[in-house]
């Protein structure tokens, strides 16, 4: 099946799991908004406070699971997980690539000589096969708020689903949604209903208060986070992401023609080959980066109470359930209409 390799990369992380010794409970209650990530200064004294437990940085090749002193899960690690099968069958590679393309128009749109990094267009690298690839990065999502509105006024779908290839849009990035989706009921189970229930009440608010282009979108939005990033050719200096919920996965996947990628956590002292605080370095070749992340001013919104951190449980991660999960996603859909963390990371990586 499809999912096989995933799964077989699941099992294996799952079974290396890397122990450090920071708390990361404690440690995130020492961040605070002004915590970018950019004061190097700062971050030694974090680090001083909660060291990772080793010497220098540590390289990580093979699907692991990091954790911390208490058995929280803070990271997992995926290599390879969606070729062989997966690429033949669905091409899954393909149809990320073609629904970036899909983006083009407004990808060419969102970087500005003076914006911040994510903005900047010195931090993102042309393409090297003949403008193939637009090197840009842009934001979706069903709902979501604009920055400093969280508490005065209702979500909105992103500037980007709004126009009328929106429908197309959502349906092209269906299926690796669902991929995502399915990974997650099995790495944090707690935060997947979590995500389910906040669509669910945004469904209903949607529809009681007569918001009929959420209505519209969230019935073909096919994840249970409620933002995507696109991002193309960009590296990122190191930082954090503060509009994320600190105990829930984001889940980063890569895909591209590329080499020597790395993506390093410098607060855990950990660099990944190949593909909380983290960046990513620049790649020889063209890289897409989808990040998938849940937004907490739209879990407050829907009342949905905060998830707890994942952690090492036979019982909690069903391995064989994301067969189940991955065909509960394409035949029922998340049209939440009619249905029933953070800085932290687990990262795909398909070539």
């Amino acid at each position: 099946m499809a999912c096989d390799r995933l799964v077989d990369r699941l099992i294996k992380a799952y079974k290396n799991p890397i122990q450090t010794q920071i708390d990361i409970a404690r440690y995130s209650k020492l961040i605070s908004p002004k915590d970018t990530g950019h004061n190097e200064e700062r971050e030694e004294k974090l680090l001083e406070r909660c060291p990772p437990g080793h010497e220098g940085t540590k390289l990580v090749e093979i699907p692991a699971t990091i954790l911390d002193a208490s058995g929280a899960i803070i990271a997992w690690y995926l290599p390879d997980a969606l070729t062989d099968a997966t690429q033949i069958k669905w091409c899954l590679q393909k149809e990320i690539w073609a629904a970036s393309d899909l983006l083009a128009p407004m990808l060419e749109k969102s970087v500005k000589v003076d914006g911040n990094w994510r903005t900047n267009q010195g931090w993102f690298n042309p393409s090297s096969e003949n403008d193939a690839l637009t090197p840009r990065c842009i934001n979706l999502s069903p709902a979501w708020f604009q920055q400093g509105h969280e508490n005065q006024s209702d979500p909105e779908v992103s500037a980007s689903l709004k126009g009328a290839s929106s429908e197309k849009i959502l349906k092209a990035i269906a299926r690796p949604a669902a991929i995502a989706t399915a990974a997650l009921r099995v790495m944090h189970p707690e935060q997947y209903w979590a995500g389910l229930r906040a669509f669910t009440s945004l469904g209903e608010k949607a529809e009681s208060k007569e918001l009929p282009k959420m209505s519209e979108t969230l019935q073909y939005w096919a994840s249970v986070f409620n933002s995507l990033s696109v991002i193309c050719n960009r590296q990122t200096p190191n930082h954090r992401d503060h509009l994320s919920i600190p105990e829930c996965f984001d889940i980063l996947t890569t895909v591209g023609n590329y080499s020597n990628a790395r993506m390093s956590m410098p607060s855990l002292q950990l660099e990944f080959r190949r593909l909380v605080r983290h960046g990513v370095h620049a790649v020889e070749g063209d890289r897409i980066a989808w990040a998938w992340y849940m937004r907490d001013s739209v879990h407050v919104y829907a009342g949905v109470p905060s998830c707890g951190w994942a952690r090492m449980s036979g019982s909690q991660y069903p391995i064989v359930d994301i067969r189940d999960s991955i065909g509960d996603i394409q035949y029922s859909g998340f049209n939440t209409r009619y249905s029933m963390l953070g800085t932290r990371y687990s990262i795909f990586n398909i070539q």
